[in-house]
């Protein structure tokens, strides 16, 4: 992470909570809102597929959280819980969960919207739309506390921060979110200044507990959704605030964006990160790793870009060896590399497929004196 050159290519790859559920054959509510269930989990997968790291995605979990739940059942597809607030959560065993809210509530408007009401510290991280993990102020950072202490000496452990642009989105959905930047960008940035803040403070609080990395994840900010110039505008400042923050404290930042990126590697360099990772192959995205490497892979790390889908879920094993060869002789060359699957384990990717990984950067992913 350092673009120093190691002993031989590490290999970390992030994991879908399906994959994990299915793995782990955890309670997918237990795994959710149990520090110590999601916390065995993780060291538990990290030990099966042997990776050099741990990524903590969930922290804040509330040791009261069952007297939340007005009833809790089980059923073929996974669990449902009856929130004594009137809500209702579906926890599918091999995905991530629906919530239905007692009230539909609009999205505000942004015209309308103080971006004073944001507070300095962030009580939720946006899962998907619509749905949040709650996050217990008096217990944030008791799950790093239980890994660094398991794990820490002997592997690299990364915390993780949702981009401001994400807490955006889940604040004005993604037609009132993106339309915003649109008619009204003064607004929406002074709210993207907000978050910055908030989320600044809390990767600031997270490097000070010993973690050897910190994501920034970063979904929505590729080809897809917005424009390489709306994304110098709207995603890359704000992104830069917390990665130069973090990076002065001498803990390196990557960056986690999906999809389609081969227009803005450049622009994504700039914004103070240590490192980036997915840079998605085709057809997921439309990056080409050798290409990447040339491109920005002096100025950051790489991390990837195995497909999860086409390669690690319905790839052959023959196909497995050789694109992962392929992206070793590709991301190798002067350091800086970490094998990874581009985006997430896919849910039913089988096992052999994912320890394939490791046992190839092992025998052919060594550096030479």
């Amino acid at each position: 992470m350092r673009l120093e050159v190691p002993d031989r290519v590490p290999v970390m790859c992030q994991m879908s909570i399906g994959h994990m559920l299915l793995q782990t054959g955890a309670s997918p509510v237990d795994f959710w809102f149990s520090r110590e269930t999601f916390s065995r989990g993780l060291l538990r997968l990290r030990e099966q597929y042997q990776f050099d790291g741990i990524l903590i995605s969930l922290h804040g979990h509330s040791p009261d959280w069952e007297k939340s739940v007005r009833r809790r059942s089980r059923n073929d597809l996974g669990e449902t819980v009856w929130w004594r607030d009137g809500s209702r959560t579906d926890f599918p065993g091999d995905d991530l969960p629906q919530h239905f809210p007692a009230k539909t509530t609009a999205y505000p408007d942004i015209a309308a919207f103080d971006p004073g009401s944001i507070p300095e510290r962030l009580d939720f991280i946006p899962v998907s739309q619509g749905l949040e993990f709650p996050v217990d102020p008096e217990h944030a950072y008791d799950i790093f506390e239980d890994i660094i202490a398991r794990a820490g000496q002997d592997y690299s452990i990364h915390g993780e921060v949702t981009s401001p642009f994400d807490y955006f989105l889940n604040t004005f959905g993604f037609s009132g979110g993106f339309l915003a930047l649109v008619e009204n960008p003064e607004r929406a940035k002074a709210v993207l200044g907000r978050y910055s803040e908030s989320v600044t403070k809390i990767a600031l609080e997270q490097a000070s507990l010993g973690i050897d990395a910190l994501k920034i994840s970063s979904p929505y900010a590729g080809a897809g959704f917005i424009s390489p110039g709306f994304y110098r505008e709207f995603v890359l400042p704000f992104e830069r605030q917390i990665a130069e923050a973090v990076r002065s404290v001498g803990v390196p930042v990557y960056l986690h964006t999906c999809g389609a990126i081969r227009d803005r590697l450049e622009t994504m360099a700039e914004g103070g990160i240590s490192g980036i990772e997915c840079l998605d192959p085709l057809p997921l995205g439309n990056v080409e790793l050798a290409e990447a490497k040339t491109r920005v892979g002096s100025r950051i790390f790489i991390k990837g870009n195995v497909d999860p889908v086409h390669t690690l879920l319905f790839g052959s094993e023959e196909k497995v060896e050789f694109d992962v060869r392929s992206c070793l002789r590709a991301g190798m060359p002067g350091g800086g590399f970490i094998l990874s699957t581009a985006c997430s384990i896919a849910p039913r990717t089988s096992r052999r497929s994912i320890e394939r990984l490791v046992g190839l950067a092992s025998a052919e992913g060594v550096y030479g004196e």
